[in-house]
């Protein structure tokens, strides 16, 4: 099951076209290694990306269990508020926002803070975005791609944030203020959202388009209606995610330096995490 394949076909990893497993150059669509040395039929089993939904999806499950049981004392229950950890916990494992980037130089917390809920219906509603999403953007642009755009749009949507709640709150433009604290998985899911919308527009798909804008304004809009939704979050994601996707260019086959980029991003923002408790305990 985990053996190099040396011989026969395999699948392109960008066009899907039947090539030999050690081909040096897809005929079809110029990607080089198309194999990826052989390795394709494994990496295929694991979505390309090293299982990355399915990390995303049991990391952020398995952190806010995590967080309850780290301070089941913080734990309230008020209506959708159910089974909310404690700020100290959540603060712990790398909560974002004004106060600690820049009140405690926490800068890191800007990729841990995507991984963090604030209750179930939170994790539970962001957690079905990102399953409906993110299969559909790594079909588009290339699994690898999509993690890298994932991972840009977090941190940019939670940098957003931060520096309006540092520059604006408590100010007289204090409605532009962003967040003290902040966190959860829908900075990146509208960084997934606005990726859509860049390849619909290069592809010339306005049904692309035209549904991933209106998934992007029904939950601003509903992010103006409930009460403790950092919309910066979600727009810096939105502009994270547009523009990483415009960098990438989808037109373009996936490239080996794609793959890389995309691991060591998910390998920074495992560290993130890691350092956010490290360092949080001195801070506490």
């Amino acid at each position: 099951m985990f053996k190099r394949q040396r011989t026969g076909a395999v699948i392109c990893a960008s066009c899907g076209k039947l090539v030999g497993a050690q081909d040096e150059v897809c005929y079809n669509c110029g990607r080089k290694n198309p194999g990826l040395w052989g390795f394709e039929p494994l990496l295929r089993r694991l979505g390309y990306d090293l299982g990355f939904v399915s990390f995303v999806m049991w990391g952020c499950v398995a952190l806010y269990i995590v967080t309850l049981a780290v301070d089941p004392a913080g734990i309230t229950n008020s209506g959708v508020s159910f089974l909310t950890p404690g700020q100290r916990s959540l603060f712990l494992f790398g909560a974002s926002g004004a106060v600690p980037v820049y009140q405690l130089g926490r800068w890191w917390t800007i990729l841990s803070a995507g991984w963090l809920h604030g209750n179930l219906l939170h994790i539970v509603f962001n957690l079905m975005w990102v399953r409906q999403l993110a299969p559909a953007a790594g079909e588009l642009f290339g699994t690898s791609r999509m993690a890298i755009i994932y991972t840009v749009a977090c941190a940019a949507g939670f940098f957003l944030s931060s520096t309006m709640g540092y520059l604006f709150y408590g100010t007289p433009l204090g409605f532009l203020a962003g967040a003290l604290f902040t966190l959860g998985a829908s900075a990146p899911i509208f960084g997934l959202l606005g990726a859509l919308v860049l390849y619909g527009r290069r592809r010339g798909g306005s049904g692309i388009t035209s549904q991933a804008m209106g998934y992007a304004v029904i939950l601003f809009v509903f992010g103006f209606i409930m009460p403790g939704v950092d919309n910066f979050a979600h727009l810096g994601g939105f502009i994270g995610g547009y523009g990483a996707a415009k960098l990438l260019d989808p037109m373009k086959p996936e490239r080996v330096s794609h793959v890389v980029l995309a691991l060591a991003l998910m390998a920074a923002t495992a560290l993130s995490v890691i350092l956010s408790l490290v360092m949080g305990r001195n801070l506490l």
